[in-house]
């Protein structure tokens, strides 16, 4: 007894800590309106349809054992069955209780699921759009048909249940007989089991009605375009009628059932029942199969087209793509344009990136790690940033993020207390390398210094971050190494996280991590503080469970502070005639196969509307979550505005510098290039032909077999004057490797343009190179293949950056960079070369700017020589000159041999050659100048 008493407080008190930890976070994020509003919703839900489901139950229990014939009316059948009425006739109300409670236990748990359903249904504002089909507008699709079709599928299981329950009553106290000679039912028990048919059947009835509207949002295989949603020729002129013909035959079925009650035959509700079934077959299945095969095959697009037309035109507006711009364009550049203002157009047109972000990770944690508790994720993000200048330039940048795993030594007081946070940004120009291939730092060191000011740099939240950590107490906190190798110490002054100083608090986390230590350790006392659910994407989830969240979060520093910024999508899957798509599918890449982090919450959902209506950040210190409103005419936002009030706050709330690093969302538009691979076309006759579908080329960069990611620069379509912060990628035909092509959105918030997709089309006549025949053409290139081996010689590697494609004069500029990993020593890419294509002209050098010069056959800007009043060089005799230049052959001959050594290049060797080199060139410039002057004295 005792042992059973334990077993139950334990398990009570494990439940309530569950729900006490949740109460004590959401309110320490000042978002306990969520919590509380998600909660009641659930408990209303779960207590009223589970009341209604047993009461249904119990009820029609009830009523059978009411109209139980008397006993001397039993046959020899039922008589055979008093052993177990007598069994159960001391417990029968409770047996009566625990069925009616087990069946609404369960049907209440259900409905709790479906807080969204009624949330929306509640609150949803109209679109002020309407369905083709039937008129109505796109709000009851997408809030009022789920909830209904909850209703109807929780009335079905009503009365399934109650019929089964009043079924069973009946035989066992004899008003059903099974082998018994004479009527197999008494008259009550005929109307009361008809009753609950006739029920049955009236709601079959109203799903057959809402089965018509079903067919605005119904997905099906069409041959002619795949996944399809909304009407066809079939449904509007078969399915349609049939539905509405199904649903009379129902409703009058249900009547006959009704009858009973007066007829005391099941004569009738039989035959209209078997009416019913019979119906279904032939007008709900064959008819419509005789329309699809000897109507709408032998004349398939004319038949369809109106219909293609209204998915076409549905599908762009639910996916934002219906503004989308399509511009012809040639691909290839005129062959006797001035090189020279082609070479200048291409500076431009483009800043070019040659710092990738998903390949230069390890070279940030070599060269910024500091500590082995430091690292960086394994993809950099791309931001913009002002210089000393003041000028914006495309910045790479990561955190120097907590890593446990490389702590000195891992125990519970470390992992827990300690080692709490990471420590600074670390940022790089993205179009620039020094003279060993590194990236040109901006923001780097610990504590980190440069070009982004002051700003509060310790980092308690991040993607890294996902253990809990206890702040504030008796235990100090490691903070960093100063230069002279002391190591600082931190004590965490934020009001994040729940406070410890309740032993109620500390007992409900204690079991709620499973970890006792929390409920006795020492080392927690007054001001102590734990934080967890520490992950950006992991906060803003918590506090807007209904937005589906940006597989990249990426941090800024915005007013002196480190926000993460979150992108955060509504969707829906009721828009009418808007295509499906599956979040997972449309949005993996070559990156995401390689780092599932960067993967879609919810990914498998499938969506037929979707929009970036939330912009979220999350401080890097306190952790504090804010969600601002981006799209202000959304109505699926405005619905969830109404369910949450005061939880989103107005898009005017955005400060100006936080506005400066907004950006146009990935995952967005990955989905919306996938879409527009076949919806570019606005022709329903094209669309059914296939004949303009495009496809979302391989990576060509990497062996992942999966698409091409889009890339982020700043650069300049054809109809823009200057260049503007975008989101590019590139489609080729339906099965061939050409472009076809070119898709960029402005993703510049402070510009009237942001999210403005342009599409730069190619003539189908054109054979412009597509992403995988312009790295095949690298590859294939003899002097190119030549200096890779070369480069790759002993255990060095080559790894490919991304593949940039710019619009310029016509044609269309390529351009890679190409990281050298080396062998036993180095263990981390320097930008090694730089490919660019253009125009079926190639160069592979050392700089961007070289190959640039080298493709449009100009030569680099060079500083002109001083004018010495001679024909000859003062330089020719000056010993000191000479000497320089000796020292610069020499070095350049050992950079030369530090490549070629048997066993790989030596980079250590090369790198120092390479600064002598520049050394020796800058005394004899200055020799020569010097000579110069005194000659001219």
């Amino acid at each position: 007894m005792t042992l059973g008493v334990l077993a139950v407080l334990g398990m009570a008190f494990t439940m309530f800590a569950g729900f006490w930890t949740d109460w004590l976070w959401y309110r320490s994020v000042h978002y306990s309106s969520v919590f509380t509003t998600t909660l009641w919703t659930k408990i209303g839900l779960f207590f009223v349809f589970g009341l209604l489901m047993a009461v249904a139950v119990g009820v029609n229990i009830w009523i059978a054992h009411r109209l139980r014939p008397p006993l001397s009316a039993m046959s020899m059948e039922q008589q055979s069955l008093d052993r177990y009425r007598m069994g159960i006739a001391p417990y029968k109300k409770w047996l009566l209780l625990a069925v009616t409670a087990l069946v609404g236990l369960i049907a209440g748990a259900s409905a709790a699921g479906q807080w969204r359903l009624w949330l929306m249904w509640v609150n949803g504002v109209p679109f002020h759009q309407k369905d083709p089909q039937f008129h109505l507008d796109v709000s009851f699709y997408a809030f009022d048909l789920p909830w209904y079709r909850f209703l109807l599928g929780f009335g079905f299981a009503a009365a399934v249940l109650s019929l089964i329950a009043a079924a069973l009553t009946h035989y066992l106290y004899g008003g059903l007989r099974l082998t018994s000679p004479g009527a197999r039912a008494t008259a009550a028990a005929t109307g009361h089991l008809s009753v609950l048919l006739g029920l049955f059947v009236a709601l079959k009835a109203v799903a057959y009605w809402l089965d018509r509207y079903g067919l605005a949002v119904k997905s099906s295989d069409f041959k002619a375009t795949g996944n399809w949603t909304g009407l066809r020729y079939v449904d509007a002129n078969a399915y349609l009628p049939a539905k509405t013909i199904l649903f009379c035959i129902a409703v009058i079925c249900a009547l006959l059932f009704f009858a009973t009650l007066w007829r005391r035959t099941w004569q009738l509700p039989v035959i209209g029942f078997g009416l019913m079934v019979l119906s279904a077959i032939l007008i709900g299945g064959l008819y419509p199969a005789i329309v699809q095969k000897f109507q709408v095959q032998p004349n398939e697009q004319a038949k369809e087209a109106p219909y293609v037309q209204k998915n076409l035109k549905a599908t762009r507006e639910a996916y934002g793509i219906d503004d989308a711009k399509v511009t012809e364009y040639d691909g290839k550049s005129d062959a006797a344009a001035d090189q020279a203002k082609l070479r200048s157009d291409a500076d431009a047109a483009a800043s070019i990136r040659i710092m990738d972000p998903n390949i230069v990770s390890p070279t940030f944690q070599q060269a910024q790690q500091m500590k082995n508790y430091y690292a960086f994720p394994t993809n950099l993000d791309v931001d913009r940033y002002k210089d000393k200048d003041g000028k914006e330039q495309d910045t790479i940048l990561g955190l120097r993020e907590l890593n446990l795993d490389g702590i000195p030594k891992n125990n519970w007081i470390n992992d827990h207390f300690r080692y709490t946070h990471g420590y600074g940004v670390v940022a790089a120009k993205g179009t620039e390398a020094d003279d060993q291939g590194q990236p040109v730092f901006t923001e780097s060191d610990l504590p980190a210094k440069g070009d982004l000011g002051t700003y509060e740099q310790r980092v308690y939240y991040g993607e890294k971050t996902t253990t809990y950590s206890i702040v504030g107490g008796p235990q100090k906190e490691v903070d960093y190494s100063a230069d002279n190798g002391d190591e600082k110490t931190f004590g965490y002054t934020g009001k994040s996280g729940v406070n410890l100083d309740n032993p109620l608090n500390r007992a409900a986390y204690a079991v709620a991590f499973n970890d006792p230590q929390i409920l006795y350790s020492g080392a927690i006392g007054k001001g102590s503080r734990i934080l967890y659910n520490r992950t950006p994407k992991d906060r803003v989830e918590a506090v807007a469970p209904w937005l589906t969240i940006d597989g990249d979060a990426y941090p800024a520093v915005v007013n002196h502070r480190i926000q993460w910024i979150v992108d955060a999508y509504t969707t829906s899957n009721g828009y009418p005639y808007s295509s499906r798509t599956t979040l997972g599918d449309t949005t993996a890449d070559s990156l995401t196969a390689a780092n599932n982090n960067r993967a879609v919450v919810a990914q498998q959902n499938q969506v037929n509307y979707i929009r970036n209506s939330v912009k979220a950040t999350v401080d890097a210190y306190t952790g504090a979550v804010k969600l601002y409103q981006w799209d202000t005419q959304d109505p699926v936002l405005k619905t969830w505005m109404k369910a949450f009030p005061g939880t989103v706050q107005p898009k005017t709330a955005i400060s100006p510098d936080l506005m400066s690093h907004l950006r146009y969302p990935q995952d967005l538009f990955k989905v919306q290039r996938e879409l527009l691979s076949r919806y570019h076309v606005t022709d329903a006759q094209t669309f059914l032909t296939g004949s303009e579908v495009w496809q979302v080329p391989d990576d060509p960069t990497n062996d992942s077999g999966s698409a091409v990611p889009p890339y982020y620069l700043s650069m300049r379509m054809p109809d823009q004057s200057k260049q503007s912060f975008s989101l590019t990628t590139t489609f080729t035909p339906n099965g061939r490797d050409n472009l076809s092509a070119f898709m960029a959105v402005d993703s510049d918030p402070g510009t009237s343009d942001y999210g403005k997709i342009r599409i730069l089309k190619l003539p189908a006549s054109t054979t412009a190179d597509g992403p995988k025949q312009v790295q095949s053409l690298f590859n294939s290139r003899q002097d190119i293949a030549e200096t890779i081996s070369l480069l790759t010689r002993g255990h060095s590697k080559v790894e490919y950056g991304n593949l940039l494609t710019v619009p310029l004069d016509g044609g269309l500029l390529y351009a890679e960079p190409v990281y050298i990993l080396g062998g036993s020593k180095l263990k981390y890419p320097l930008l090694g070369k730089v490919l660019v294509s253009y125009n079926n002209h190639t160069a592979f050098e050392n700089t961007l700017d070289e190959a640039l010069n080298k493709v449009f056959g100009v030569t680099g800007s060079t500083t002109p020589p001083p004018d010495t009043g001679t024909a000859n060089p003062p330089s020719s005799k000056n010993p000191t000159v000479q000497q320089a230049l000796g020292d610069a052959q020499k070095a350049f001959d050992a950079g030369q041999q530090a490549l070629q050594k048997p066993g790989g290049p030596d980079w250590a060797a090369y790198a120092k050659a390479q600064k002598d080199l520049k050394a020796a060139l800058k005394r004899a410039e200055e020799a020569e100048t010097s000579a110069g002057s005194k000659k001219g004295t």
